[in-house]
């Protein structure tokens, strides 16, 4: 569930208690739980559905080996893989979904400074989406993709 930012932040983001006002063209997403528990930022474009998190790397979330550990970026291409696809269904309301699945590679390993990953849709319907997710260092760098479907969910 996406909560509202604290009042100093709405302007900033043009969210509000009824959500992101139509006119910015970006606005965060602030969840309870994971989010604030990895620490990732999720922002996305208003105008193209596109979806951005970016994560800035610390010891918490490296593997024994010192090297990002693979349970972070199935997180972060999960959610950017599932917020675009949610933009996709409904850009107005952030459409509520669930993952069906999600596929990874992982291409290569990183050890500090910021990542960022990013998703396109391609393909879907009106309850299905397809989406394609990639996840890159501060450099460019391609650490991991992944494929996803997410079905789109009525409360």
């Amino acid at each position: 569930m996406t909560k509202a930012l604290p009042e100093a932040d709405q302007q900033a983001t043009g969210q509000d208690e009824t959500g992101p006002s139509q006119s910015d063209q970006t606005f965060q997403i602030e969840d309870p739980g994971v989010q604030q528990l990895v620490g990732y930022k999720t922002t996305i474009d208003r105008q193209d559905g596109s979806c951005v998190v970016i994560l800035d790397l610390q010891p918490p979330h490296l593997n024994r080996h010192g090297i990002l550990h693979g349970g972070i970026v199935a997180t972060l291409l999960d959610v950017v893989c599932g917020n675009t696809a949610s933009q996709f269904f409904d850009r107005e309301n952030h459409a509520a979904l669930v993952t069906v699945s999600l596929t990874l590679s992982y291409v290569a390993a990183v050890r500090e400074g910021r990542i960022t990953a990013t998703a396109r849709v391609t393909g879907g319907g009106a309850s299905i989406a397809h989406l394609f997710g990639e996840l890159h260092d501060d450099e460019g760098r391609l650490l991991a993709t992944a494929t996803g479907v997410f079905k789109r969910i009525r409360k």
